[in-house]
């Protein structure tokens, strides 16, 4: 694979893996939305439905990673780590571009669920979605964007992200890889997304179970440049644990993986 190549796919799959996931969850929480109020299982079945869409229109271009935890825990396997920048780079990029068409794909429901002033005037600190010494209040649309706990203890939602993530990790390195080793196979993507519904019913109820990097970043960083009405802050205060808790994870995952299946 070639540097061009992997970075096209990975904008690509990334952006695809964001349209389909934040879109499931604008379906279920916006206002005048066919779906809104389908629940939990919705959104966990809509992520995994996205990886797999994802995964098998880019797996041939970049191996179809889609995560910055997964290219870490493959780098640190393998110990070639050449084009781990043109991975992230792609991946930021298109966790952008995806959450930006999220946006598009649900203008209208935005504008009228962020002008009902049932939504507007709930304190999004009821939910735990920001700490109000550090941050100004979160707005009631920033779960769609990116991920925040329900109970804001950051050990406790440092540890949760490093585990769902290095679950999701060691499930890729152990039967989700294609015979080069270097991105996930045909039947591997299929058995990965059922791993990410499973880790999201599992293990989604604390932090809403972010497991990627750049899948909570490029979305954040959406929703703090979006002009969305009445949106509130985007959380900054949190926003290095769904970074930083999957990096480890993946990282962790690796190291096992090398440890007792190599």
């Amino acid at each position: 694979m070639s540097s061009s190549d992997i970075f096209i796919g990975e904008t690509i799959g990334t952006a695809v893996l964001i349209l389909l996931g934040a879109g499931v969850v604008c379906a279920v929480v916006l206002k005048r939305s066919k779906a809104q109020n389908a629940g939990w299982l919705a959104i966990t079945f809509g992520w995994g439905f996205a990886v797999l869409t994802a995964a098998y229109m880019t797996g041939p271009l970049s191996g179809a990673h889609l995560n910055p935890a997964v290219t870490l825990g493959i780098a640190i396997k393998d110990g070639e780590w050449g084009n781990v920048p043109v991975y992230f780079a792609g991946q930021l990029l298109g966790a952008m571009i995806g959450a930006t068409l999220a946006w598009v794909a649900y203008y209208g429901q935005f504008q009228a669920h962020l002008t009902d002033p049932e939504i507007v005037s709930v304190k999004s600190e009821a939910a735990g979605l920001v700490d109000q010494k550090t941050e100004p209040a979160a707005g009631p649309v920033l779960g769609i964007f990116s991920t925040g706990p329900e109970i804001r203890n950051v050990w406790q939602n440092l540890a949760t992200e490093i585990i769902g993530t290095l679950v999701l990790v060691l499930a890729i390195l152990a039967f989700g890889l294609n015979d080069s080793g270097k991105g996930l196979g045909t039947l591997g993507a299929l058995m990965v997304s059922l791993v990410v519904v499973g880790i999201g019913l599992s293990l989604g109820g604390p932090t809403g179970y972010a497991i990627n990097p750049a899948r909570d970043l490029g979305p954040r960083i959406v929703h703090a440049l979006l002009p969305l009405p009445n949106k509130g802050g985007s959380d900054w205060g949190y926003a290095w644990v769904p970074v930083v808790g999957p990096l480890i994870g993946g990282a962790l995952a690796a190291g096992i993986y090398n440890l007792a299946f190599v």
